[in-house]
């Protein structure tokens, strides 16, 4: 039994669809219905419910699956350990980041990297923190930037960046003029958060339901530049992470540290410990070590 007949079995357990599979698998649908029978005949079971819609794993097809999947994961494993090198003269390196993050991680880590080391291939997936961890620790992504804390035993962590949440305010707010901004005393503005996912959003809703109240969440956006514009067209009150706060230049903005409390914007560089860690993730992560003593 071929490895890469093994991978046509995966795909159309995945895709529940024989046509579907072939076009993902660059074949034809008889073509990848005559492997799927020859594999089904070499080990004397039926695999797949062809009586639906949809093709549906039997429980011997189930478990033959689980045991593919862990061949083929294996497999490609041992390939990349043997195609790694250590001078890292080629390799890729795909980092997840969500919005609010990469224009405060990028200048300081993936740049100078990408500087030392032209011919690793970076590409940077964005997405809220929370999909980032998942992504992570599922190894759909080699490195990913979240919000601390990092709570999965699964995942390495490095400390990137300290910092703390500033509020966002029109000039014309009645806390505008003040050093600082208690959060309790913005609960009746209307807010303007990013959406789901966003570890931002995520510690804002918590710590105002312990000062108990459900802040209105008025607007939402994923980039920080229309958040803090729609602060400025007076639309309500937003929160930003300190470095993000030094990129706002709207005269109709003020931004103050947000007290009582102190919601803490700190950064991790994560990435799964118990998968292979290649040498680009390796030195990668060293420099953001280094990097993190300039923050």
């Amino acid at each position: 039994m071929e490895l890469r007949n093994l991978a046509y079995v995966l795909e159309v357990a995945k895709q529940k669809n024989m046509t579907k599979a072939a076009e993902v698998l660059n074949t034809t649908q008889p073509n990848l219905s005559k492997i799927i029978k020859n594999i089904e005949a070499e080990l004397g079971v039926t695999l797949f419910d062809r009586s639906g819609k949809t093709f549906k794993l039997t429980d011997s097809g189930a478990s033959a699956v689980g045991q593919f999947r862990a061949i083929v994961e294996s497999v490609n494993d041992l390939h990349a350990r043997l195609h790694d090198i250590s001078t890292l003269e080629n390799g890729s390196l795909l980092i997840g980041l969500p919005p609010v993050i990469s224009s405060v991680f990028f200048p300081r880590v993936v740049a100078p990297f990408k500087k030392k080391y032209p011919k690793i291939e970076i590409r940077i997936v964005e997405e809220g923190a929370q999909k980032v961890e998942q992504l992570v620790r599922i190894g759909e992504l080699d490195l990913g930037v979240v919000v601390a804390p990092v709570e999965d035993e699964q995942l390495g962590t490095v400390r990137f960046l300290e910092q703390k949440l500033f509020a966002v305010l029109n000039r014309r707010h009645p806390c505008a003029s003040d050093e600082s901004v208690a959060l309790a005393s913005l609960r009746d503005d209307p807010f303007i958060l990013f959406p789901q996912g966003f570890s931002v959003r995520k510690h804002v809703v918590l710590a105002s339901n312990r000062l108990g109240f459900d802040p209105s969440i008025a607007f939402e956006s994923a980039q920080w530049d229309l958040l803090a514009e729609m602060v400025a067209s007076n639309m309500g009150v937003s929160f930003l992470p300190e470095a993000i706060c030094a990129k706002v230049v709207n005269p109709e903005v003020r931004l103050l540290p947000l007290t009582d409390p102190v919601i803490p914007w700190n950064l991790r560089l994560i990435w799964n410990k118990e998968r292979y860690v290649s040498y680009a993730i390796k030195e990668f992560v060293r420099q953001a070590e280094d990097a993190s003593g300039m923050a």
